[in-house]
């Protein structure tokens, strides 16, 4: 009988792209059981920024691991091959950038299929802003300019999503505003520094780099607004083996 595969994925509020410590960089690797993971990084939403793509080789060539890169805007790999490669992986971790671009680019390589196939298969598939925002089925995004709601994600995690919750002004009350009139579900809220791990739809661990950041749940109240309830966050703390993160 073949093994069961646990479908699961993780929501990152920080980085190798935003952080020097690298916390949430181990926690992603602390998740995969292979003594050398294979972490593939999807610049999609960046347009396959050069400088982006830098920031993580300097982070995850530092560690211990095999890192690598899928470009699509200058695409090399056939069906097949492209296949092979995401399977392959451990983690698929996918930056940050415009939401809607990367889901129309993914959708015209058939990499939105592959994703959902490599989860099946057990990859870990995590990222930060719009590679969070991906994974739900719809998101707070401002791809188009003003915050808006976005109803087209992968649908690989329940409900919606909405990054930056702390950060970037209007965000909370956006996202509030559009899940208490149903145009988003109800979803998930994550703020900078926050790692938020679902293992088959349900949330098994949310961890902290910073005390104060915090990930919440946000739903309908019944009388027209939204309530969220904040989730017990894991603080993070620096090991002696950690290694700096190199800014290129």
């Amino acid at each position: 009988m073949a093994a069961i595969r646990e479908r699961r994925l993780a929501l990152l509020g920080g980085g190798f792209s935003t952080d020097d410590d690298g916390l949430l960089d181990d926690w992603v690797l602390g998740q995969v059981r292979a003594p050398r993971p294979k972490v593939c990084f999807v610049p999609t939403a960046s347009g396959d920024a050069p400088d982006y793509v830098g920031q993580f080789h300097a982070a995850f060539q530092a560690r211990a691991c095999e890192a690598a890169v899928l470009h699509l805007f200058r695409r090399e790999l056939d069906d097949d091959a492209l296949r092979a490669f995401l399977l392959g992986q451990d983690v698929i971790y996918v930056g940050g950038g415009n939401t809607a671009n990367l889901l129309a680019v993914w959708r015209a390589h058939s990499v939105d299929r592959l994703l959902r196939e490599a989860f099946d298969h057990g990859v870990l598939l995590c990222g930060i802003s719009a590679g969070a925002n991906c994974w739900a089925e719809g998101s707070l995004t401002d791809s188009f300019g003003p915050l808006t709601h976005l109803s087209d994600g992968l649908a690989l995690l329940s409900g919606s999503v909405c990054p930056h919750y702390d950060s970037e002004p209007g965000r909370r009350s956006s996202y509030r505003a559009a899940v208490a009139r149903g145009a988003l579900p109800a979803g998930w809220a994550v703020e900078d520094g926050v790692g938020a791990l679902f293992t088959d739809g349900r949330l098994t661990d949310s961890v902290t780099r910073t005390p104060q950041a915090r990930l919440y749940r946000v739903e309908p109240d019944g009388e027209g607004g939204a309530e969220e309830y904040a989730q017990s966050c894991r603080l993070l703390v620096p090991t002696a083996a950690a290694p700096p993160v190199a800014r290129p």
